[in-house]
């Protein structure tokens, strides 16, 4: 072997995708002294994706302020990469960690989000993108658009910030008061799962319960985020109901598209595009890829399922390196991941798992290293 390429992701609350890389090109290394090793930390559009396309693109660090998702005042942050070109994650200001304990999706909001997404129109950015993932709301971006000029009217004709619970008043939307500068920039969401808004497998119904909402809150959601594609559809022209990606981030994908007029795209494959993935993994003998959970919501877009089926269409295999293997991945293996493996070395809670997953790592790490060396021999 000559070459192998290293592009984790994170595993969430436990190790960054850089610290991943490191552990895991230290012991390539000691099993392979000669070998090139090209680390590419990822993420697939969730959580630290403006982090790991700062540090791969050389960009800097701005900070803003702004709000969190109970409207509170903080300070977020966001990077700019190529001088005009900003990179932000929606979590910053309204992620489910900002929510902490008091999760409750019925009252959380994006206007925070629409407040950072202005601070970059005002530092001249002229192309957004916009990580989706982690977020604690569930308000079909109505916040944001509200914080860059929308106006939202209920029947009787009064004005009102939307949140997940009132999103069933909207009676009228206006996007005329919009700020223009938006018309003039390319905005790019980058989706981590491709759920439509609302449905079986819409927004409400998927990940609302991880945002604090009980049976009860979670109807009140899907029936608000029903009305808000009909406002949509009547006042904007846009039928947004059932387009993949829509339901990312509790309906925010939904509203970049209605009222920001971006677009939608996987978020694993924008990442791969900007770091020019297709070019560094030329001439790659073998790709190591990795998340925390292998799953089914790998298949809807997650980072793994991304990087496979690039690597399957120049015939270079997949080592995937996860904290926890779950059922029903078997399709997987038909879409270029050649081989899974768990760092667990025993069945324990998150909470034991996580103080010891560096070691684990390095430890299955030297095990696939000393396998693919009787491979070679």
């Amino acid at each position: 072997m000559n070459k192998i390429v290293l592009v984790p992701d994170s595993f969430k609350g436990t190790m960054s995708s850089a610290k991943i890389c490191e552990i895991m090109k230290d012991s390539i290394l000691r099993f392979f002294p000669d070998i090139e090793v090209v680390s590419i930390p990822i993420a697939d559009g969730g959580e630290g994706s403006a982090d790991s396309l700062v540090s791969a693109l050389a960009g800097r660090k701005v900070s803003s302020v702004t709000c969190g998702p109970y409207f509170e005042e903080m300070v977020s942050h966001y990077g700019i990469v190529d001088g005009d070109t900003a990179v932000m994650d929606m979590s910053s200001a309204a992620g489910l960690h900002l929510a902490g304990t008091n999760r409750n999706a019925g009252k959380t909001t994006t206007f925070g989000v629409g407040r950072m997404i202005s601070h970059a129109l005002d530092n001249n950015c002229r192309k957004i993108i916009l990580g989706l993932g982690g977020s604690a709301t569930n308000d079909g971006g109505c916040g944001a658009a509200a914080a860059l000029g929308a106006v939202f009217r209920d029947r009787f004709g009064n004005e009102f910030i939307p949140v997940g619970e009132t999103l069933k008043k909207i009676s009228e939307v206006d996007i005329s008061k919009m700020d223009s500068r938006l018309y003039k920039t390319d905005i790019t969401a980058m989706c981590d799962v491709d759920i439509p808004l609302f449905g079986s497998y819409g927004a409400a119904r998927i990940f609302a319960p991880q945002k604090g909402a009980d049976e009860k809150m979670v109807e009140i959601l899907e029936e608000g985020l029903v009305n808000l594609s009909a406002v949509i559809k009547r006042d904007l022209g846009i039928d947004i109901s059932y387009v993949s990606g829509s339901g990312a981030a509790g309906g925010m994908g939904a509203g970049i598209m209605a009222f920001l007029k971006g677009k939608l795209k996987a978020g694993i494959d924008v990442m791969l595009d900007l770091v020019n993935f297709d070019i560094l993994i030329d001439s790659a003998d073998c790709i190591f890829t990795g998340e925390g959970s292998l799953d089914s919501q790998t298949l809807r877009g997650k980072a793994v399922m991304g990087i496979a089926k690039r690597a399957l269409k120049k015939n270079i295999p997949v080592i995937a390196v996860v904290g926890n293997i779950g059922s029903d991945i078997d399709d997987i293996f038909d879409y270029g991941v050649s081989a899974v493996f768990s760092i667990n070395r025993t069945a324990v809670p998150l909470e034991v798992a996580r103080p010891r997953a560096i070691s684990d790592l390095s430890l299955a790490m030297d095990n696939i290293m000393r396998l693919i060396k009787l491979g070679l021999n």
